[in-house]
């Protein structure tokens, strides 16, 4: 259980990040109205994760792409959390005062730089309760990746329940160490809400 609690840590960690690097043009592209962009993300928050696990590895193979299950399980994670990530920074992004896209212009800042420099430091602290939320659901949802054969904690509940013949202890401790990672998680998004410095 300590193993598939290490695991399950990295590879939502690693989903999250991916997520994140992806959402970021993904949101910017959304701003823009591409419909690519857009088409992702309803494809992605629109079917649930579980079929897209099982799309990426056992339907993948029959148009030649045969992924091992790890890449599989965090691309998936990763791809879906993008959906999300970018939706959530989109809403970041309208906090940003217009004077201060302006200014940029003005200034004549290319497009990243305006992006790197100004809407993303101004947005992220208006954005940090909402990404750390979305980073506890990816926590929960890698509990999904069981389904292609990756060793996390609902996979190794699942194997003590049955080489034990007890499944409460099992599960139970399963759910408690899922609840501590959120809970940490919780923490650290309220130690960094500044409303709460009193």
């Amino acid at each position: 259980m300590l193993w598939a609690t290490v695991a399950t840590i990295w590879i939502s960690a690693a989903a999250v990040l991916i997520g994140f690097v992806i959402g970021v043009p993904l949101a910017v592209a959304c701003d823009g109205g591409r419909g690519w962009a857009l088409v992702y993300v309803s494809f992605f928050r629109g079917v649930p994760l579980l079929i897209q696990l099982l799309l990426a590895y056992y339907a993948l193979p029959f148009i030649g792409i045969d992924l091992p299950p790890l890449v599989a399980a965090i691309g998936t994670l990763g791809l879906c959390c993008a959906a999300y990530m970018a939706e959530i920074i989109r809403g970041g992004f309208a906090l940003v005062p217009k004077g201060g896209l302006e200014a940029a212009r003005l200034l004549g800042l290319t497009p990243l730089q305006t992006l790197l420099r100004i809407r993303l430091p101004i947005s992220a602290q208006a954005m940090r309760p909402a990404l750390i939320s979305e980073a506890i659901l990816i926590v929960k949802a890698s509990s999904l990746i069981s389904v292609v054969g990756i060793l996390e904690l609902t996979r190794s509940a699942q194997a003590l329940a049955s080489s034990t013949f007890e499944p409460l202890p099992a599960y139970a401790l399963c759910g408690a160490i899922y609840l501590l990672i959120n809970l940490a998680l919780m923490l650290v998004a309220r130690g960094r809400d500044p409303g709460r410095a009193a």
